[in-house]
């Protein structure tokens, strides 16, 4: 009876000032980064060991005591120990009755058991309330105090207190708790921290698959058909000049990539004449991951803007202006100043920049420190309309580099089109529904579905 009322005690809120003691199963690297994070935080620790010796491993000011002695100090236990290890527990089972056991192991796979570690737990003490925690921070950025990468902790369980108690100790840490839900989320919490780059595959591929087809696309005309036809060996270019027509392509193509979802999306809720059905799974995959897509596209657009810059230090170029500067000498000739074709190139030159310049700001205002500084609308007008401003600047840049090379037959080596025509596809695409979208008598249907109207609903007054 005692000691039953001794844990309701202990399991209630906390009102003074005093941090509650906070008991720590396991001296591993992440038991010991974790009590001395508490203790820095103002939470008295004490250890629960098999060994009761005192390690200068252990934190400074902080306690050893045996399993049951140090469990009985405490209504919150942190349980760092591995799976394996947790039959011992058992054995504890009436000392830790009532208690609030805070698992934070990891697997070293994902779903490596039926069940979570978490709720294997629970079934081998029922009369425990387990919580899952703490799994997502690593000892390092404990011990480093570098936690801006991984401030947030996942918290799930079935006792809304017992999850409220550990809540308040997030916080008392200085980190960010996010409630998950019951004990059911705590596999989905494990394989998180083994999930490498979960939102980046799909887009990593992508571009790799994309950039591998444009390279092999290029090297054919530029190359192996330059080699066939006028035996003339150029394969350098692979170097520099190849490359610098990639990355544009790249750069171009994952750009529309970006907005075409959002095409999709209003086609889709114009044909159904409701937003309230979910997107096909691929559109959702899709459009949660264009942020990845614009930050790559980005990525390529600045080194075709750093291949641009050392072109003129090429051997090949300084001896292309040589050739051409000695052919007049010879001649005796001097080639006029063509107006249109220095129109053409000033204006490719200065859309290009123009539209770097505005990739560049729609990327910064995707980093976090900056979109937490502005509001929905502000972030929405950056991304939306400057994103459509910087495409149809980028598309513009390259339909004026192809210039009159569109119409021309020489540029359809084996009758296939060149490589910048390739990367207009999607763009042109893109602004061109885009261009339909806006007409009134299209964006006002759509307006009024996302803003709840349906053409059939589903329950009428």
């Amino acid at each position: 009876m005692n000691k039953n009322s001794s844990n309701i005690m202990a399991l209630a809120p906390n009102t003074s000032n005093k941090r509650e003691t906070v008991c720590i199963f396991g001296t591993g690297d992440f038991g010991r980064a974790l009590g001395h994070k508490m203790i820095q935080s103002g939470y008295p620790v004490v250890y629960g060991s098999r060994s009761t010796q005192i390690s200068n491993l252990i934190p400074k000011d902080a306690e050893v005591l045996g399993h049951a002695e140090a469990a009985q100090k405490a209504a919150v236990i942190i349980i760092a120990i591995q799976r394996q290890h947790y039959n011992f527990l058992t054995k504890l089972a009436e000392v830790l009755h009532g208690k609030v056991l805070v698992d934070i192991s990891n697997n070293v796979k994902l779903n490596q058991y039926p069940e979570s570690n978490a709720e294997y737990l629970a079934q081998l003490l029922p009369g425990s309330k387990v919580v899952k925690g703490f799994n997502t921070v690593s000892a390092w950025a404990l011990q480093s105090g570098t936690l801006d990468a991984s401030r947030q902790v996942f918290i799930c369980g079935d006792d809304v207190e017992a999850k409220q108690m550990v809540m308040n100790i997030v916080r008392g840490l200085g980190l960010t708790p996010v409630d998950k839900g019951s004990l059911l989320a705590a596999q989905e919490i494990e394989n998180y921290p083994l999930q490498l780059f979960p939102m980046w595959k799909f887009p990593i591929f992508l571009s790799l698959g994309l950039g591998l087809f444009f390279f092999f696309y290029c090297l054919a005309l530029d190359v192996i058909h330059t080699y066939i036809y006028e035996n003339n060996n150029v394969s350098f270019f692979i170097a520099i000049s190849i490359p610098n027509r990639v990355f544009p392509a790249m750069a171009l193509t994952l750009f529309g990539l970006v907005y075409l979802p959002g095409i999709f999306a209003a086609i889709i809720q114009l044909y159904r004449g409701t937003k309230y059905r979910r997107f096909p799974d691929w559109l959702d995959k899709w459009m949660l991951c264009r942020k990845q897509l614009g930050l790559i596209a980005l990525a390529f657009a600045a080194l075709h803007a750093v291949f641009t810059l050392v072109t003129p230090l090429r051997t090949f170029s300084s001896w292309t202006t040589s050739t051409e500067i000695i052919t007049q000498a010879l001649n005796n000739q001097t080639e006029p100043l063509n107006h249109n074709k220095a129109w053409l190139n000033d204006s490719y030159l200065a859309l290009g920049m123009l539209g770097f310049f505005v990739f560049v700001l729609l990327g910064i205002t995707s980093l976090p420190s900056v979109s937490n500084s502005v509001n929905w609308r502000e972030f929405r007008f950056i991304q939306s309309k400057l994103g459509y401003l910087a495409l149809i600047l980028c598309t513009a840049h390259t339909m004026i580099y192809g210039g009159n090379w569109f119409l021309n037959s020489q540029a359809y080596k084996w009758y296939l089109p060149d490589i910048y025509m390739l990367a207009l596809v999607v763009p042109c695409a893109v602004l061109v529904v885009k261009f339909v979208l806006i007409l009134p008598c299209v964006d006002k249907p759509l307006t009024q579905i996302r803003q709840g109207w349906e053409r059939n609903p589903r329950y009428s007054e």
